[in-house]
């Protein structure tokens, strides 16, 4: 083996770990659509926004300039779809959860009983990590990126408006993104 043949197997080796989560990641993504993967996105979205695309059931974390790492989310029904921009205004771990008034009147059988609330927990449907998204004048939307008790809700549009992540997937983006983040969601 000559210099060039070391030099070029050295590289290679030094490479292989490098390569081996991109190769792992795109393997589970090919299993599992909406598994976490780093993909390519705009590069007009700023450093560390969330950007969220409802039709196709993603939520993309800028994490560099035309680099984002792509979940898979739930989002509303046709007619409770929200889209806007908003920032993440509060984060919370373990949420409680209470329904708003709106859900106890479109659905009282399913949510009457909960209408004093629920205590955050493995049964609450927000799931591990609730990050809270406030309008530009500073007041909460009530829409929420969340987790779920339902992991197999993802990549659909069942919710009533906010946007479902399983609680894995959730609790990254929580511990990734500060109070401030700007999310777009179209």
């Amino acid at each position: 083996m000559n210099r060039r043949q070391m030099i070029s197997l050295a590289a290679l080796l030094v490479a292989a770990p490098a390569l081996a989560p991109t190769l792992a990641g795109a393997q589970e993504a090919a299993v599992d659509p909406y598994a976490p993967i780093e993909v390519e996105i705009r590069d007009d979205f700023e450093t560390g926004s969330i950007v969220v695309v409802s039709r196709d059931f993603f939520l993309y974390h800028v994490v560099a300039p035309g680099k984002a790492v792509r979940y898979g989310v739930a989002v509303g029904t046709a007619e409770l779809v929200w889209k806007g921009k908003a920032t993440i205004g509060r984060k919370v771990e373990w949420p409680s959860w209470r329904p708003t008034d709106d859900m106890i009147e479109r659905n009282p059988g399913a949510y009457a009983k909960y209408a004093d609330g629920m205590p955050g927990g493995p049964q609450n449907p927000l799931g591990a990590r609730a990050l809270y998204l406030y309008d530009d004048r500073g007041n909460d939307t009530a829409i929420r990126i969340h987790g779920t008790t339902d992991p197999g809700s993802i990549g659909r549009a069942v919710s009533n408006g906010c946007l479902r992540m399983r609680n894995e997937a959730v609790m990254s983006l929580f511990d990734q993104v500060p109070i401030g983040t700007p999310v777009y969601v179209f």
